[in-house]
């Protein structure tokens, strides 16, 4: 998930240099949710791994 998060934030990146608002506007939100939902479950599994112990 973290990788699919990279990923759009290099299209975020490279669409705002060529000039393509809209889609560096999306991708970038894309890539922001995405980091967020990587990092709730990785926070999730860290507790649950502690949890167990």
């Amino acid at each position: 998930m973290l990788y699919y998060a990279l990923v759009f934030l290099v299209i975020a990146l490279i669409a705002g240099v060529l000039g393509f608002g809209g889609i560096a506007g999306a991708s970038a939100s894309i890539a922001q949710v995405l980091f967020f939902v990587f990092l709730v479950l990785f926070v999730v599994s860290l507790v649950m791994r502690v949890a167990r112990r």
